[in-house]
């Protein structure tokens, strides 16, 4: 009707451009405003629980989200990665939420923000959210890698306030302390520039994790860490109520626990690392607790079948423990075989993590503590400088993709569904 005045195509064209550039930007918010309505994980006893189903999980570790989604070129790799867990039907991922005066620091020194890599959080969150994968955050590693407490300890020297050079200092020297809570206060009330959700107030973070692997050679009795953990877990709570909280442990059995003797890793050195697995899990405010699986790297001696046998004793001794003392979840949140062993091969691989993943399951069927595991790590192709010895792109290997699908689809049963609503997912089992 208008073409004949020579109005229709102008404003048709200049329709069709704000259309499109809707469509481009404006359909990412728009998303998150129409996605379904998600609760919070919980914890009931010794089980995580799910819009109140017991609640089991089949996850994994990519430590990398966000210094992947600070450049917006390297971006995709972040949502590749969700998108194919979610189609794994895969429920949790643990990564950093941490980068501590690095390259792309998040925090560049006490208290100051980088806002760009504090967006790449706001990313990922919102990535997860959209592909309905919950986020395990950890908030500060104990090793060196992206900062690290050896950057607090750093920092306070250079403040000219710190106590000591020891990078255990973290754990005692107040002024150390106050850094970190100013960080951890940041985190937990943060806006998502996204999502325009707060961390503390959004569901699809599964939970926050205090340290990745503390350890605290100077104190070897424990006290120290149990003091740091009891503050900082009661700090956590006052600001965010809704989160479980976790420690980050490794599972080592204290100084004056039985267990150092007949579960631990051999010749002694485990129990005296400053950490204890019973006496740290009894932390009120901590909800659930966590175990690494690493023989390969605790025994001196390679030998796969040795590693077999302790991995299944050291499995059933911590589910055991929170079934029957600490009445709490034990999520085994790092497990791996590292390719630089001696007659390494990936059919070994996937047997161990069979292994576990049968365990993880036998557990769950038997509405134990053992609440699932997330393996170290996976990756997407191109990513050579951010891939370990335990690293694996899971599609490239066929059985190794169905092993975990397989066990997705077991802990969908366990569910009751719950894996299920991801749409993704919905066709593989």
């Amino acid at each position: 009707m208008m073409a004949g005045n020579g109005l229709f195509y102008p404003l048709f064209g200049f329709a069709s451009i704000v259309l499109l550039i809707y469509m481009s930007f404006g359909d990412v918010k728009m998303g998150f405003e129409e996605d379904v309505e998600l609760s919070f994980v919980e914890r009931k006893g010794s089980q995580f629980v799910l819009d109140g189903k017991a609640f089991y999980i089949n996850g994994w570790n990519s430590y990398w989200f966000m210094v992947q989604s600070v450049d917006y070129y390297t971006r995709p790799r972040v949502s590749e990665m969700l998108k194919a867990g979610a189609k794994m039907g895969l429920t949790v991922c643990r990564t950093w939420a941490f980068n501590d005066g690095d390259y792309n620091a998040l925090q560049t020194s006490p208290g100051v923000f980088n806002e760009e890599a504090f967006r790449a959080l706001d990313y990922v969150i919102a990535e997860a959210r959209r592909h309905r994968i919950r986020l395990l955050l950890s908030l500060v590693n104990n090793l060196q890698a992206y900062g690290g407490k050896d950057q607090y300890v750093q920092w306070a020297w250079q403040d000219g306030v710190g106590l000591s050079s020891s990078n255990d200092s973290f754990f005692y020297d107040p002024s150390i302390k106050s850094y970190f809570k100013t960080y951890v206060k940041a985190i937990l009330t943060r806006k998502n520039t996204i999502t325009g959700i707060e961390y503390r107030h959004d569901p699809i973070i599964f939970g926050w994790e205090l340290i990745n692997e503390p350890r605290c050679f100077t104190d070897p009795s424990g006290d120290t860490l149990q003091e740091w953990i009891e503050e900082m877990s009661t700090f956590v709570k006052s600001i965010d109520k809704k989160h479980l909280v976790t420690i980050g442990l490794e599972g080592f059995y204290g100084p004056n626990d039985p267990k150092r003797l007949t579960v631990n890793p051999p010749e002694g050195w485990a129990s005296i690392l400053g950490s204890d697995f019973i006496r740290n899990s009894q932390t009120s405010n901590i909800d659930f607790t966590s175990v690494h699986i690493y023989p390969d790297h605790w025994f001196h001696k390679q030998d796969f079948e040795v590693y077999m046998k302790f991995l299944t004793k050291w499995m059933l001794s911590h589910i055991e423990d929170g079934d029957t003392v600490l009445n709490k979840p034990v999520l085994f949140s790092e497990y791996g075989l590292s390719d630089t062993i001696k007659n390494f091969s990936l059919a070994d691989r996937e047997r161990m993590y069979r292994t576990i993943l049968d365990i993880s399951h036998k557990s769950a069927r038997k509405n134990q503590s053992g609440a699932g595991a997330l393996v170290w790590q996976f990756l997407v192709s191109g990513m050579s400088d951010f891939i370990d010895d335990f690293g694996m792109v899971p599609w490239e290997r066929p059985s190794t993709y169905s092993l975990f699908i397989q066990h997705s689809c077991r802990l969908a049963h366990v569910n009751k569904g719950l894996t299920h609503r991801n749409p993704s997912f919905k066709r593989v089992c």
